[in-house]
């Protein structure tokens, strides 16, 4: 069948009226019949290549001249990075990033920027490969064939507008005589399909030969989540340390036993300290504006509205914000304390870590697990702490079912109520000529302000887009977080999944095929008066109204395409960074605490960045037979980009969350639904140029081919992929032998416990220019004694002891250690100085790997993770909280390595488990006896005293000896009884009390 010949006339709406001569409503109805026409100009392929190549190397030529000049803004990690982590040093001079850029390997990329950020760069190289591959089959084989296979005829009234040129690179009007070049396009689809499944292929073994050295490398292997499991949904019956134990032993055996830790309720912990940060920052935003001229304050003090929940008490009347915003944080603090102090043992939580002195038994009983469930549980390898996220963890199996079903329905709802707003900003906000149209009361002003309107047009359309894509990973995060997801690493692998089944459907299905369907039914309708249903639908002519409008829309994403080498240059320059602090600074009074966060090096949006690169390239394989020029154009920007954010990730980003490489399989499971999704386009498209459906079910196989990768690469890689081994080597005549030596930062003898329990709290930062009149605008004492009375939690009437002088009082403290505030002068309102502060690392350092401090290092000296010994924001800044509340203190730790470094006498229980053998610092007089004399799991000094950071005991050895010995046995820990030796099968009674916690601090 003979394509029709392109429309000469104006289409026509459902009423039957032509577009041209329709107003009002029927306007409106033309315009939604195709809202996206006014984009599709292919004469603008050219200005676009040319604007966007001139801006992206203008943007590149401003960056390489500020470079040299502002380090922090463009090489923070040079100045903050430890020497294992720092980047190559650059020159002064204007192009000399381009060298050391270049010379960066992947080996110097993982050690430098983490494997996060290596496999992004290795997934950005691998589609510019893929692309310049495919670009040559689309430039020698797919051009050709469209434009020979075109009919001249049908393009003629073209000719005039010069886009004779773009219509015969697509198959929109074919020669029905040359109906053979159709089959160049199904040999394209099995050429393109066998070059992403090679490239596929080809990476992914390359990620899993990264993860192999992953785990081979000194930051895995010290980590103390590398040998830890996790277990959720635990029974009430096996909520103990002793549960944990018998749950792990279900699914595996293995040769030592695992150190095992219940969750404990935090109770409204950690929403008090979200509370009190949140106050601690609006104290400060407060005090930067009063304070802004500190020589000069306004006569009138700031106010401001108290929260709802504490109008009872301060009224609906303003309240003065300095006092009442003091007030609650003090309060708030009172609070903390409390809670952290009362925290009760016996109410375990359904979930728990375990911790195994190898890395091999752990991922063993890890891989043993993948399809058991005892008890109803589930166990997995351990994310690294910082990844957690606390709150969804004691949430049980029905309730996160039910919660992501929930979560799953509203952003379907939201990704399809989204396409009127969609269709909405492309009709009138991209075109206010069309609003004019339909709009008598706006027409006149339009056309009176011509000039104002175009300038409006012409920066909200974008500027609403933008907007709202900035705001969309911010909901989907916190839709993902209410959906029940456990770590932030599989929260933002949920965000990108949504995100980008959001612009598939929305900016790709429902763009290319909108007027698609409008059309079609607006002809079915108009031909049912004349025949029947079926005919009428066949006379509507689907197949080659959607080539006809798949093979239109190519053009703007060609111009599209091109556009987004711009967006790469935007990055590189930090155009919106450096505006955006220039405009705080100018016009508004940022907070000490703000800008020393604007020197922090920027975390990078893993989530977003890799919804893009999927989005372009499964743009550009649905489009690659349409219109040929996407594929070269989409390898220039990977190409570009790859470069780009090379840089950028040596110099200047970091990756706030280390998954070890984790998001590869959704990236290699989104390529695959690209290829087949392009597969079905292509299909769609030999359909409706009357290639007939012989053509298209040739074209199916290919698709059968992909899944067969996908299974393939799942059953020959995953396992290396996640699992450091399978199976543990286990060797009796070792195990029996006596003297065995272990290396000390093999003993993994701490635990996981919830930040809320050691989290040091936030210190109101105000400028030091402005110290001299703290007195004058605080009413109350700058101390920390003089707070609310703690009647309520103590029944002794005592002054609180100061935490950094024992023995004194806080009201005597000295005069350092009573401020309210922390005083910041202007030469430490610098990262540099605040990167080891917990709330600062937190949100901007990552887990500290790139600064050289891990959170969950097990350091060889002490076989302890930094994270649970208090020493957040103990070694920087000029804090008046040096330690948190309920934090230990150095001189504790101190005595806990004491404890650990006791020698063990030799004996006839050398072929007991070092588990199990008394502590010899519980029969001598060390300062530790009172936490450790009952042994190391004894639960009524374990949960109550190291609740918080408490590291198990070390391995004993001798003094004069460099490395720890072992015993082990060839007798079993498990002795088939009712109980495991050496510890209780139940949590003593009556030991929770305030009282009691006092009586042991």
């Amino acid at each position: 069948m003979a394509a029709p010949p392109p429309a000469t006339g104006s289409p026509e709406t459902l009423t039957g009226v032509t577009c041209n001569q329709a107003e009002g409503a029927d306007k409106l109805l033309c315009l939604i019949q195709d809202p996206y026409s006014g984009t599709f100009h292919a004469n603008a392929f050219w200005a676009s290549l040319g604007t966007s190549v001139l801006l992206m190397f203008l943007l590149t030529l401003a960056f390489s001249l500020m470079r040299p000049r502002n380090n922090i803004v463009y090489a923070p990690k040079v100045k903050y990075a430890d020497e294992k982590h720092s980047p190559p040093k650059l020159g002064k001079g204007m192009f000399e990033w381009v060298g050391p850029v270049s010379k960066a390997k992947e080996g110097m990329l993982v050690e430098k920027t983490g494997l996060d950020a290596a496999i992004f760069l290795r997934f950005t190289r691998m589609l510019r490969n893929m692309f310049l591959t495919l670009s040559i089959v689309g430039i020698i084989v797919l051009l050709p064939a469209n434009v020979i296979g075109s009919d001249k005829s049908a393009i003629k009234p073209y000719l005039k507008g010069g886009q004779s040129f773009f219509v015969t690179m697509t198959p929109q009007y074919p020669d029905p005589q040359k109906s053979g070049s159709l089959w160049v396009h199904v040999a394209a689809v099995w050429v393109i399909d066998l070059v992403v499944a090679f490239f596929l292929w080809r990476n992914y073994g390359a990620v899993v030969k990264l993860r192999r050295q992953y785990f081979d490398s000194p930051e895995y292997l010290q980590n103390l989540h590398s040998r830890t499991l996790m277990v959720t949904d635990i029974p009430p019956a096996d909520r103990t340390d002793e549960g944990i134990l018998r749950l792990a032993d279900q699914v595996e055996h293995t040769a030592a036993l695992p150190r095992a830790s219940i969750g404990r309720n935090v109770k409204e912990l950690p929403d008090m300290i979200e509370e009190h940060d949140q106050a601690v920052r609006e104290l400060e935003s407060v005090l930067a504006k009063y304070l802004k001229n500190p020589d000069s304050l306004p006569t009138k003090r700031p106010t401001m509205r108290a929260s709802k929940k504490y109008r009872a008490n301060n009224g609906a009347q303003d309240v003065d914000a300095i006092d009442y915003l003091t007030g609650r944080i003090r309060e708030l603090e009172i609070e903390i304390t409390h809670v952290r102090e009362s925290i009760d043992k016996r109410n375990a939580m359904p979930f728990g870590f375990a911790s195994y002195e190898r890395i091999e038994d752990a991922h063993t009983v890890a891989f043993a697990a993948r399809k058991k469930h005892p008890q109803g549980t589930t166990i997995r390898l351990a994310p690294r702490p910082n990844d957690l996220i606390w709150k969804n963890l004691p949430l049980s199996k029905k309730q996160r079912s039910w919660r992501r079903f929930w979560n799953n329905f509203w952003v379907a709802i939201l990704t399809v109520v989204w396409i009127a707003p969609n269709a909405l900003i492309a009709i009138f906000l991209s075109n206010l000529s069309n609003l004019a149209a339909i709009w008598p009361g706006f027409r006149s002003n339009f056309q009176n302000n011509h000039k104002t309107w175009a300038a409006v047009q012409g920066i909200a359309s974008p500027a609403l887009t933008s907007l709202i894509y900035l705001i969309l990973p911010i909901i989907f995060r916190r839709m993902s977080i209410r959906g029940g997801d456990t770590t932030k690493t599989s929260r933002e692998r949920h965000v990108a999944t949504k995100l980008y089944a959001f612009f598939v459907f929305n900016n790709l299905i429902i763009f290319s095929v909108f007027s698609v369907i409008y059309g079609f039914v607006a002809a079915v309708v108009k031909n049912r008066e004349t025949e029947d249903a079926w005919h009428a639908v066949l006379a509507g002519q689907f197949f080659y109204r959607l080539l006809s409008a798949l093979s239109q829309t190519s053009y703007f994403w060609v111009i599209w395409l091109l556009q987004r080498q711009l967006g790469a240059a935007a990055d590189l320059a930090q155009m919106i960074n450096l505006v955006w602090v220039w405009f705080c600074r100018t016009f508004m009074a940022p907070t000490p605490r703000q800008e020393i966060e604007w020197t922090a090096p920027p975390p990078f949006d893993y989530a977003v960045y890799y919804n893009y690169f999927l989005f372009y390239a499964t743009v550009a394989l649905c489009f690659s037979t349409l219109q040929p020029l996407v594929l070269p154009i989409t390898a220039l920007y990977f190409a570009l980009d790859y470069w780009l954010k090379k840089y950028l990730l040596l110099y200047v980003l970091i990756t706030k969350t280390e998954s070890g490489g984790q998001h590869w399989r959704f990236l290699f499971n989104r390529l695959i639904f690209a290829v087949c999704l392009s597969n079905i386009v292509m299909g769609l498209v030999i359909r409706g140029a009357s290639g007939g459906w012989f053509k298209v079910y040739f074209m199916i196989p290919p698709s059968f081919l992909m899944l067969g990768v996908k299974y393939y690469c799942a059953k020959a890689f995953d396992g290396q992929l996640k699992y450091y081994t399978k199976a543990t080597l286990k060797d009796p005549e070792n195990l029996a032998e006596p003297g065995r030596k272990v290396r000390k930062n093999d003993r993994i003898q701490s635990r996981f416990g919830h930040p809320a329990l050691y989290k040091p709290l936030m210190t109101p930062m105000v400028h030091a220019k402005a110290r001299h009149v703290l007195s004058e605008i605080y009413r109350g004492r700058l101390d920390n004694s003089d707070t609310v009375s703690t009647t309520g939690y103590s029944d002794i009437a005592m002054d609180s002891m100061s935490k950094s002088y024992p023995g004194k009082s806080a009201r005597f403290a000295p005069p350092a250690q009573k401020e309210m505030f922390e005083v910041v002068p202007e030469t430490r309102l610098d990262f540099e100085h605040f990167m080891n502060r917990a709330e600062f690392a937190d949100a901007l350092g990552g887990n500290g790997e790139l600064y050289g401090r891990p959170d969950d290092l097990i350091s060889e000296r002490s076989s302890t993770p930094r994270s649970f010994l208090g020493h957040h924001g103990s070694g920087s800044g000029n804090s008046s909280r040096a330690s948190s509340p309920g934090a230990r203190s150095d001189r504790s730790i101190s005595a806990h390595r004491r404890v650990g470094s006791g020698s063990q006498s030799p004996g006839p229980r050398h072929n007991v488990h070092p588990a199990y053998r008394d502590d010899p610092a519980a029969h001598n007089g060390d300062i530790g006896q009172r936490e450790r004399g009952r042994g190391m799991y004894n639960m009524s000094n374990e949960s109550e005293n190291r609740l918080l950071n408490g590291a198990q005991p070390l391995g004993h050895s001798t003094p004069d000896e460099d490395v720890g010995r072992e015993a082990y046995g060839l007798d079993r820990w498990r002795t088939g009884g009712s109980g495991y030796v050496g510890l209780p099968a139940r949590e003593e009674e009556g030991i929770t009390g305030y009282d009691y916690y006092r009586a042991r601090r």
